[in-house]
């Protein structure tokens, strides 16, 4: 008699268009920008398999298989046995594979064993390498060097190679090494 508000409660539909917190999650990592805080896998960490990220890392711990992100920094506990992939890496610790990278800092005290394919390379003091290095336009698309072992020997170094110490080189013999002589 003296109500007002004699409307009926809103429908229950309007709490079904609310998102999911899950589906906010989602969209909330899609729309977020790269400048956003680095992973890190602390030094007590120790990963098999391979890691990949969309943004920055830090390793600090140990890491058997490739790792691929936008930007890695491997510090002085860090090691690596894998490849390494990224548009800038940073190296204090330790890798043992390949780094493909736009450009590649070998920070003090870094050991990196394996090929470096790059656009840009510095290489502080007592940092310790030890590989090949290619300079190219694009490192993250093109091939990586090959290995001594793996360049198939042509014709015409087959026929210095018979006329030489039997090496197979064709060079007549290895740096610092003594003449081999011919069997026979």
């Amino acid at each position: 008699m003296f109500t007002k508000n004699n409307k009926p409660a809103p429908p229950p539909a309007a709490e079904a268009q609310k998102p999911v917190p899950a589906q906010e999650a989602v969209r909330g990592a899609v729309t977020k920008s790269a400048a956003r805080a680095a992973s890190i896998i602390c030094a007590d960490m120790r990963i098999n398999g391979s890691v990949t990220s969309e943004g920055a890392l830090q390793i600090d711990g140990i890491v058997d298989g490739d790792v691929s992100a936008t930007d890695i920094t491997i510090g002085a506990s860090g090691q690596i046995t894998g490849e390494v992939k990224a548009e800038v890496v940073k190296v204090k610790g330790k890798i043992k594979g390949s780094i493909r990278a736009r450009k590649v800092e070998l920070e003090t005290g870094a050991h990196v064993k394996g090929d470096i394919v790059h656009s840009s390379l510095q290489i502080q003091s007592n940092a310790v390498f030890e590989g090949q290095v290619k300079h190219a336009e694009d490192p993250l698309r093109d091939t990586g060097p090959v290995a001594a072992s793996d360049v198939k020997p042509s014709a015409s170094a087959s026929a210095p190679a018979a006329a030489g110490n039997g090496n197979g080189n064709g060079h007549g013999g290895t740096v610092g090494a003594p003449p081999v002589a011919p069997p026979g």
